[in-house]
């Protein structure tokens, strides 16, 4: 109870802010943490949506190699790992996000046209179009209407990615996280998506330090546990 007020209090105040500030702010938070070389390399998934007129790409270090990543990357979405943001400002929209805590075993093995949901049934989602464990992932979406046993309607107005791809560092100690968004739409969405756009990269930053937290925090722990 505790920490869904203090993510709806926090998530809310940032919410808030980054929308209000947003004619500001998009240049920085449309690529937060990522430098130029990663704002312009290509990505698995670029393809899909050739002429994007919103798009970021953003990134995160984690001291963790690539192996200790992907598990959390992997078992993402409602009714699986969770989405490791605010999840009680998410809840307040009844969405049933429970981020876990754990590696859950099943949900480790993510294959191309597997449903990842943001929220129940008529909530938004992504289908995997491509995924090369443990490096990339590639979402596309896949309808307010789809249902785990069938494609559902697909939106015909909008065209996004959800790319991810994990990148070793520092001999493969530690991982290089970078995720980005390429979205294309009709005109009387403009306003919408420049409204969903702050608050996207809200809770996609606390996503991103969730992740790092977890696998860093294993990595410590199986350290510790090893035989000395």
């Amino acid at each position: 109870m505790v920490r869904a007020l203090a993510d709806v209090v926090a998530g809310g105040v940032l919410v808030l802010g980054t929308v209000t500030l947003s004619p500001l702010l998009r240049r920085r938070y449309n690529r937060w943490g990522a430098d130029e070389a990663e704002v312009a390399a290509p990505m698995p998934g670029d393809e899909l949506v050739p002429e994007p007129q919103l798009g970021y790409t953003r990134a995160v270090t984690i001291a963790a190699p690539v192996e200790a990543v992907w598990p959390w990357l992997a078992q993402m979405g409602q009714r699986r790992g969770g989405l490791y943001s605010y999840d009680g400002l998410e809840n307040l929209f009844g969405c049933g996000i429970h981020s876990a805590d754990a590696i859950l075993p099943e949900h480790q093995h993510v294959r191309p046209g597997d449903l990842i949901r943001l929220g129940p049934e008529g909530y938004p989602s992504f289908r995997v179009h491509e995924v090369t464990p443990p490096r990339t992932l590639v979402l596309v979406p896949a309808g307010p209407g789809t249902t785990s046993q069938g494609a559902g309607t697909e939106a015909a107005s909008s065209v996004a990615t959800w790319q991810w791809a994990m990148h070793p560092v520092d001999e493969g100690r530690r991982t290089r996280l970078v995720v980005r968004q390429r979205l294309a739409f009709s005109p009387s969405q403009r306003l919408l998506w420049r409204v969903v756009e702050p608050i996207g990269f809200v809770m996609e930053r606390r996503m991103l330090r969730g992740i790092a937290r977890r696998a860093e925090r294993d990595r410590i722990c199986r350290t510790d546990a090893a035989p000395r």
